[in-house]
């Protein structure tokens, strides 16, 4: 097994001296690895001249991403041999593997569904900046024109690539995977197979393995660099002189000291405790703790303390260790012997302050030659007095029970992590909940509030999800990945464009309010998707709205709110008269712009950012205004006829041009 780097297009091995790759339950030589010895600025030339991917709509990147993860998905059980070497077990494998590829899923689904069939992304509203709306102001993003250089830890060798690539690409932005030398034999048979599938342009992605050379050295300001791994080494390369002259964007994700707080109203036979337990008792022994999100401190009432740990006691003595290919092993080794010798190292540090309650006995089944290490908890009786349990972090299956008073004890303690990834409580009182939360939520970046009634479907407080943020502040590095769209938003430039309604609605090839429209003899539902052009406009002929209409819509909808009323009630509501409900007048617009005929129209696809901005009396007369903003076409679908989603800027107006009531439809039309 002697993985190679992918770049510049082709598969190469270093030149420099090799590196042995390890067994993780054997300690047996598995293969080598080579680093790269120059060339470095080349590598990031070739990726920043890979201009096929830009080319690409937000849609096309996402069936690719989409195509791509069905590739992978049927090729999982390759994948799933290989890491048996790490030391997972089949469910830690899973986390990481089908995890990963569940990213790509996640992000083909959001770029088809929230972002334009375009290659530019409207970002927020229009600004109006002139009193006749012919100066305007918008923010687009569009993707930086660097390379993207991803470096992953050893912990999770699929999932750290494909959720950092899956945002990269569908941004548009190519980018370079550098994995942890001691697990990147698993990255590189992942890798191999995107780059055998040619789903991919030729450089939107290329592979680094080994060292990272003097590649910082050449890295520009359109360049990204995300880091995940410990605080020391990203701070080290955060603080690169290039990295610091130039603005180049950095995100950082550490590791770091996550806690589970039980809450005071919780008892030890109540739902809620056993919920914990499992919680905590799950966390410490998935991927051996070798989880930036894991549970590293657990927070818990005095009065609790010896339930706590006599229950977390219990879970643990029944976790066997041992080679994860063996029935039964529910524990593996660590990534390997020096990751062991770490983590031993920070567990005499916390030892020093902290009580060992669990841990003193090693039983591994099967191989010992591997880096295998016992689940260990200790129990910090002070932990206002002591620093070791809130900044020394043993990277492995550690944890520390530490006792609180009150809940703004409880509230403190989780911020003495200073900063974190992931922060839980388990408690059946939401006014708990509340109070933790909102006095802990500045020190994390995402909270898992766990009782019975979400329990079994929750996700775990380990388990980052594509459509929210992972990442936290302080200590847990500062940075930000995935949180749906916000994660693409990394690899673009936001720009502020200012400028006459028509210009911005070219470039940005949609109609932006205020631009120029085109009426037409030929009424826009009676085209085609393909002849609709965006800015054709219907103006339609004007409807009074009578007393029977208000009284028939009322009996109708059953809606017969006081200010809809005779005179007498309407009187007293905020209009002083009798006024039209809003939603009549919605479906009064659409009887003036609906062509009723058998056409290219095929259904109406929703009705968004609805708003009444003016109240409709009896005798007032309406029309409506009907513009083409925007066109998508749709996926084909077997035994349904090709078609596209087109969204119309709807404005009903009164007799004195006044707005009444705006909104955006969605229409599904046929295409030719």
């Amino acid at each position: 097994m002697n993985p190679q780097s992918y770049l510049s297009g082709s598969w190469i091995s270093g030149t420099k001296s090799p590196q042995s790759l390890f067994s993780a339950v054997s300690g047996e030589e598995i293969g080598v690895i080579k680093s790269q010895e120059s060339g470095f600025r080349e590598i990031l030339e070739f990726g920043r001249k890979s201009t096929k991917i830009k080319d690409l709509t937000f849609h096309e990147r996402g069936r690719a991403l989409k195509k791509l993860a069905l590739y992978l998905m049927e090729r999982k059980e390759k994948f799933y041999e290989i890491s048996k070497f790490t030391g997972a077990t089949k469910g830690d494998s899973w986390i990481d593997i089908e995890g990963g590829i569940g990213v790509l899923f996640a992000y083909a689904s959001k770029g088809r569904r929230e972002l334009p069939d375009d290659t530019v992304y409207i970002d927020g509203n229009l600004e109006n900046l002139s009193k006749s709306g012919s100066f305007v102001g918008l923010h687009v993003c569009s993707p930086l024109a660097g390379v993207a250089l991803h470096i992953n830890a050893f912990n999770f060798p699929v999932w750290g690539m494909l959720e950092k690539l899956a945002p990269t690409f569908l941004a548009g932005m190519p980018c370079i995977i550098k994995p942890a030398t001691v697990s990147a034999y698993l990255t590189e048979a992942v890798f191999r197979e995107i780059i055998d599938s040619k789903i991919l342009p030729i450089g939107s992605v290329q592979l680094l393995l080994g060292g990272t050379g003097d590649i910082f050295d050449h890295l520009t300001e359109q360049d990204v660099v995300t880091f995940t791994g410990s605080a020391s080494t990203g701070q080290k390369l955060k603080s690169h002189k290039n990295i610091i002259q130039n603005s180049i964007r950095f995100n950082m994700e550490a590791d770091s000291l996550n806690c589970s707080i039980l809450g005071s109203d919780v008892k030890p036979d109540s739902e809620e405790f056993e919920i914990f337990i499992k919680e905590v008792s799950r966390e410490m022994v998935v991927k051996t703790g070798q989880k930036c999100t894991a549970i590293r401190r657990t927070i818990v009432p005095e009065n609790l303390v010896e339930p706590v740990i006599s229950a977390l006691k219990k879970r643990l003595e029944s976790t066997v260790v041992g080679d994860p290919s063996i029935e039964g092993v529910r524990m593996g080794p660590l990534v390997g012997k020096s990751q062991l010798s770490d983590v031993l190292e920070k567990v005499s540090e916390i030892a020093r302050v902290a009580e060992k309650v669990f841990g003193n006995e090693l039983k591994v089944v099967g191989s010992e030659g591997g880096a295998f290490i016992s689940p260990t908890l200790f129990y910090c009786d002070r932990p206002f007095s002591v620093k070791e349990p809130h900044e020394v972090e043993a990277f492995g299956p550690v944890n520390t029970v530490m006792p609180y008073k009150t809940l703004d004890e409880a509230v403190e303690l989780a911020r003495l992590g200073k900063g974190s990834l992931v922060g839980s409580i388990v408690t059946g009182d939401a006014k708990v909940a509340r109070k933790i939360v909102l006095g802990a939520a500045p020190y994390h970046g995402r909270f898992l509030i766990l009782d019975k009634t979400c329990a079994k479907e929750s996700t775990g407080h380990g388990s980052p999800m594509p459509g929210l943020v992972h990442g936290g502040p302080g200590r847990a590095g500062g940075g930000e990945e995935m949180g749906g769209i916000r994660g693409v938003k990394h690899y673009m430039q936001r720009t502020a464009l200012q400028g006459n309604p028509s210009v911005l609605g070219a470039i940005t090839n949609s109609w932006v309010k205020g631009g120029d429209r085109k009426e037409d003899s030929v009424h826009p539902f009676r085209k085609t998707f393909d002849e609709i052009q965006i800015g054709d406009v219907l103006i339609t002929k004007k409807r009074k709205i009578t007393v029977e209409d208000i009284d028939s819509f009322a009996n109708l909808s059953g809606d017969h709110f006081y200010a809809h009323k005779e005179e007498s009630l309407s009187s007293k509501s905020i209009f002083g008269k009798r006024v039209a409900h809003g939603y009549f007048i919605v479906s009064a617009a659409a009887g003036l712009f609906v062509d009723p005929d058998v056409g290219p129209v095929l259904a109406n696809y929703g009705l968004e950012n609805l708003r009444f901005t003016q109240p409709v009396f009896v005798d007032d007369e309406i029309y409506v205004l009907l513009t083409c903003k925007k066109k998508t076409e749709k996926e084909p679908r077997e035994g349904e006829p090709l078609n596209g989603v087109v969204e119309w800027d709807v404005e009903v107006k009164n007799q004195k041009d006044e707005l009444v009531a705006t909104y955006s439809i969605l229409t599904l039309v046929a295409r030719k």
